[in-house]
């Protein structure tokens, strides 16, 4: 599986297909092989090079050194993004990113992010607008605390999960990652297709550390809504009106700040991608990235 090193860290990643480049880019504490692989063969099928990867500290990327964050970091953090320190933010993920796409000797890709991955998604368009083609911003939001908060009751449950001693063996380690799974997911939950996702997750990284390091930098990220107003890139939104973890008012949100932008949301989706709906995903981000063509780009060597 290729490396490539950018950006002060190691970044692994997958190519499938060829054509217009897609990068994916994935949420908090979650590895590339998150994403469906039906998902991914019919963005390859619609004539894309789609490009997932591992965000620094998860999977196969590199890891951050030095003593992992505590409780105590974390709620610092949450009472005010002044408070959090973070070992990198939000930004430093996007210019991950950027410096993907500049290893792979792209012009420009389409970006399509999922919940912290649609924060660093935005950041990307944000801070490196020549390198974005389009946007697909899934279930995040714009990083304002007046919208797309957690609901309270997953909040509750957040919070004991810091309490809970860390699995102590493999099985532990997918047992607890199955039940995190199980309270943000909606109605199509597949037990048995997660838990096969989170025993190869485990395989690639027992010991993910880099889940606080990420949600401090999510807690330390200002609010987007601003820059976001400043954006001229072709941009769908997608949610799900039974999110917990993301309310639907934080895609809503997204959508307004920017111009021009499509908003899609499903009510039988929850912070999940549902396989009865990944077909009209797949439409609503085919049809967005045809909104700005690439044209032909050549494969790195």
């Amino acid at each position: 599986m290729p490396n490539a090193e950018v950006n002060g860290t190691t970044i692994c990643y997958e190519e499938h297909g060829s054509g217009e480049p897609m990068l994916l880019i994935m949420g908090l504490a979650t590895q590339m092989i998150a994403w469906p692989p039906e998902m991914v063969s019919a963005l390859v099928d619609r004539g894309y090079r789609v490009i997932p990867f591992d965000n620094r500290d998860i999977g196969l990327s590199g890891k951050t050194q030095g003593p992992a964050p505590v409780l105590r970091d974390v709620l610092r953090g949450a009472a005010s993004p002044r408070l959090a320190r973070p070992d990198y933010h939000l930004a430093d993920m996007a210019d991950d990113t950027a410096a993907l796409i500049a290893h792979l000797d792209l012009p420009k890709a389409h970006i399509v992010g999922v919940s912290m991955g649609g924060m660093i998604a935005q950041e990307v368009a944000i801070r490196h607008p020549e390198q974005v083609a389009t946007l697909a911003s899934i279930m995040s939001n714009t990083g304002s605390r007046l919208q797309g908060k957690p609901a309270a009751s997953f909040m509750n449950e957040f919070r004991k999960s810091f309490l809970t001693p860390r699995p102590s063996s493999r099985e532990q380690a997918v047992d607890f990652a199955l039940n995190a799974w199980r309270q943000i997911s909606g109605p199509h939950f597949d037990e048995t297709e997660m838990r096969h996702m989170i025993e190869l997750s485990v395989e690639r990284d027992a010991e993910p550390i880099g889940r606080v390091r990420q949600i401090l930098a999510i807690l330390a990220a200002p609010d987007r809504t601003a820059q976001l107003r400043q954006l001229d890139v072709p941009t769908v939104v997608i949610h799900g009106l039974l999110d917990r973890l993301v309310s639907p008012s934080g895609g809503i949100a997204t959508a307004r700040a920017i111009p021009g932008s499509r908003l899609l949301m499903f009510p039988d989706m929850a912070h999940d991608l549902p396989r009865p709906r990944i077909g009209e995903i797949v439409d609503a981000i085919v049809t967005n990235a045809q909104r700005a063509p690439i044209g032909a780009t050549r494969r790195a060597s």
